[in-house]
């Protein structure tokens, strides 16, 4: 089974989640024996480039809005956080919380958020951070297992840093993290990323999701996180990098195609 972690950048409205949480759900049921579709959605974009950006609704209301995702659509949600006072409560409604890349050498993210998972039957997903080799990512999985399962525990490829401005994704990363026993995610929206890109704002290369995700999948990939929007241009986070929510369904059919052809023996 492949993972699929799909939805907006950040929860803009309870309006735009249950729109795209129901298109993802009715577009994707074809593939539902193939893979694990959850949706995605920031309570809090804590790392925007500007005080004047739009970080989200917080993690009250943000928390209200994808338990209403789940229970209107049975589908899974991710989330990140931020802080490691908030997993416990994250993980009372979220089935997998999110550690930024920034945030990933914080040993208190990674324990608080392993324990609050533990507690709810949840799963922690780490973002390798743009500084990080995959290598590095071993010292990531050491701490999270002292209370979790190595099958609930997830490592995020989203590039390296590359001088400034820019991310280059190694595609030996997702075989060098697998070899620590966890399952591997490759993060086709931030990978293509211009962090800073535009001054104010992060720019990015929307054209170039498609090719990495399937050269990621090819290479050993578990799965996607990638984030979709009904109008892209006019995202309030991430307006040059999210792919436009009627591209999901063709992007998902090819890279399941490619995730049958290289698990064949």
């Amino acid at each position: 089974m492949m993972d699929f972690f799909i939805g907006p950048c950040v929860l803009e409205s309870e309006e735009l989640a249950m729109r795209v949480a129901e298109t993802i759900k009715e577009d994707l049921k074809e593939f539902e024996k193939e893979i694990t579709l959850s949706f995605k959605g920031s309570f809090d974009k804590a790392n925007r480039s500007s005080i004047d950006s739009y970080r989200g609704p917080g993690l009250e209301e943000g928390l209200r809005i994808l338990e209403k995702v789940n229970k209107e659509f049975s589908l899974p949600t991710i989330t990140d956080f931020h802080h490691p006072e908030q997993a416990e409560s994250v993980a009372q409604v979220v089935h997998t919380l999110q550690v930024p890349a920034f945030l990933c050498r914080q040993t208190d993210m990674i324990l608080d958020g392993a324990m609050a998972c533990k507690k709810y039957g949840r799963q922690l997903k780490v973002k390798k951070g743009q500084f990080l080799s995959p290598e590095e990512t071993k010292n990531i999985v050491d701490k999270a297992r002292n209370y979790l399962p190595l099958d609930k525990i997830l490592l995020t490829e989203r590039g390296t840093s590359f001088g400034y401005n820019n991310l280059v994704v190694d595609m030996a990363s997702f075989e060098i993290m697998k070899s620590f026993g966890v399952r591997t995610i490759h993060d086709a929206t931030h990978c293509t990323q211009r962090p800073g890109g535009l001054g104010k704002a992060t720019g990015g290369k929307r054209e170039q999701i498609f090719t990495l995700a399937k050269a990621a999948v090819a290479a050993g990939a578990d799965g996607i996180f990638m984030e979709a929007h009904p109008n892209p241009e006019k995202a309030l986070s991430d307006a040059s990098t999210q792919i436009p929510l009627t591209e999901v369904k063709k992007i998902v059919s090819k890279l399941v195609e490619i995730k049958r052809i290289v698990s064949e023996k």
